[in-house]
């Protein structure tokens, strides 16, 4: 498939901001299943200064200044991609879920050594007995990795209600746990911190996901805006992504931002702002399949 993707930020400040800094990740990986031919982004006020590199996790960022007066500012992150549906492993061939936990801690290779990070708390995720136990109905003994999480995923999306009013970004895992509402971000961190809470490495993925869904399919949920979901290491596979929001494995349809341990590693936009007080937020997002 083929998209275009615009993603639109704009800010209006109650009072004027001096000076404010911004770090945004809004470009889109290059992966084996994902070209992004184009990529631009246009900021106004024009910044005074502006400097793209990578992060830890390999994602590509943009850091720019203002360093005028200003009571708004606009975003706008344009790209164009070519996205392919990856192969599918054979999850019941997956190895049994205890012996990859048993595993990484000798795992001394460079997949093995990027993995095992993802097995410990972050920031928005924390595992608890609570979380293990939940997931546990998912993981008996001796299954097969990647059809237990499959399964969880499932149990996730069947249980949680997607409500875009029930949380905020800053909600907890364990909150959204006792509501049983919330966004795509909520649906993510629950099933990472279920899978840490096994032992087991997990991640988490923003991007979007295509607008217009398929003759015959239901639309998918977060289309509107960014989306996320989170993916587990598998040995001699890789990363295999699942999206328990909409309860199904990514294909073509979804579109790779960013990758980290949580949202506070991938957040499309954050800021430093001297002044502003109050502000209200507007953000759109458009995925428009070209072919």
């Amino acid at each position: 498939m083929i998209y275009r993707v615009r993603h639109r930020t704009i800010y209006d400040y109650q009072d004027p901001v001096s000076v404010s800094h911004h770090l945004l990740r809004l470009t889109p990986r290059m992966l084996p299943g994902q070209l992004c031919r184009t990529a631009r982004i246009s900021i106004l006020p024009s910044p005074a200064t502006t400097v793209t590199n990578f992060d830890y996790f390999g994602n590509f960022q943009t850091f720019f200044t203002l360093q005028e007066p200003h009571s708004s500012l606009a975003i706008e992150a344009a790209s164009e991609l070519e996205v392919y549906s990856p192969g599918v492993p054979d999850f019941s061939a997956s190895p049994p879920w205890e012996s990859v936990v048993e595993s990484l801690v000798n795992d001394h290779s460079e997949e093995g050594l990027d993995a095992y990070q993802f097995v410990f708390g972050s920031q928005r995720v924390s595992a608890s007995r609570e979380l293990a136990d939940y997931a546990r109905g998912a993981f008996p003994a001796g299954r097969p990795l990647l059809e237990a999480t499959f399964d969880l995923m499932r149990k996730i999306n069947r249980e949680f209600s997607f409500d875009n009013k029930a949380t905020e970004v800053t909600t907890s895992v364990q909150a959204f746990f006792q509501k049983r509402r919330g966004v795509c971000q909520d649906f993510a961190h629950l099933q990472i911190a279920c899978l840490r809470s096994l032992g087991l490495p997990a991640r988490y993925i923003s991007g979007y996901i295509r607008a217009l869904p398929r003759p015959g399919l239901p639309r998918m949920i977060g289309a509107d805006a960014s989306h996320a979901w989170c993916s587990v290491w598998c040995p001699a596979v890789g990363w295999i992504d699942f999206d328990p929001t909409n309860s199904c494995v990514p294909t073509d349809g979804h579109i790779t931002v960013a990758w980290g341990r949580d949202y506070s590693d991938v957040s499309p936009v954050h800021g430093v702002l001297l002044g502003g007080a109050k502000h209200t937020l507007d953000v759109s997002v458009d995925v428009a399949p070209l072919q």
